[in-house]
């Protein structure tokens, strides 16, 4: 007889706890945009140089490449994922057009104070089919701020620079006290990183967005130093229960 037999595990008191407020904030986030339309995907956390960068026309002189901004393993092999972005590229590998999907969770950068994380999470989201344009990303993205912070928000879309997008933009909000909060970044996406997909560029486009669920939640929850999410200081994690 198995000298474990019987044993059972206490109940948990489910009254006890609550969702952590990242948590909350992703899932609110994951739903509207399932609810809209994308299919939702994983990918691993400890990726390979080629997704992580290469595939996403990050050249090997990009600064992110650089020891002092990457956690590298294996002998510089892999990296601890530092954006999501690589899930969709496995994702554009692995389906044909039409695309769309998102994708979400822990990724890792060299970073630490009140506002950076060398842990934070991500979720980013893709859209390929014929003739998008950068008026259907933006219809999108209205869409995404609208829901997070209400219809009166006033938005504003900054020119930027990412490899993997082109044209790209930065997305603030107006706070209250009149200053502008910048809050993701989006863009079309670069027809090299369709061709690198295996996707005729000349006849697919796609748009993407991404952003950081710390963020999002500071601004929502009124919190000014993004490390209390995570000191398990009961006091504070029980306000947002």
């Amino acid at each position: 007889m198995s000298p474990m037999k019987g044993i059972k595990l206490p109940k948990i008191n489910r009254s006890i706890g609550a969702i952590h407020p990242i948590n909350q904030t992703k899932e609110f986030i994951v739903d509207f945009l399932v609810e809209i339309g994308f299919d939702y995907i994983d990918g691993p956390e400890i990726e390979t140089e080629n997704f992580n960068f290469d595939m996403l026309n990050i050249k090997k002189s990009h600064p992110a490449r650089q020891m002092h901004d990457t956690f590298y393993v294996n002998k510089k092999e892999n990296v601890l994922r530092t954006h999501t972005s690589p899930v969709q590229i496995r994702g554009m590998l692995d389906r044909k057009p039409p695309l769309d999907f998102i994708s979400g969770g822990k990724v890792y950068r060299k970073d630490d104070d009140a506002t950076h994380l060398p842990m934070f999470h991500q979720i980013e989201g893709i859209s390929v089919n014929t003739d998008i344009n950068f008026a259907n990303l933006k219809d999108l993205i209205f869409r995404i701020v609208h829901k997070l912070f209400g219809n009166k928000i006033e938005i504003r879309f900054r020119p930027s620079y990412f490899p993997f997008t082109e044209p790209s933009a930065e997305v603030d909000i107006l706070s209250e006290d009149g200053k502008w909060l910048e809050i993701l970044g989006c863009g079309i996406v670069n027809p090299i990183v369709l061709e690198n997909c295996k996707i005729d560029s000349t006849k697919y486009s796609g748009l993407a967005f991404g952003l950081g669920i710390e963020r999002i939640a500071m601004l929502k929850y009124g919190v000014n130093d993004i490390r209390d999410f995570y000191k398990s200081n009961l006091d504070f994690l029980k306000q947002f229960k």
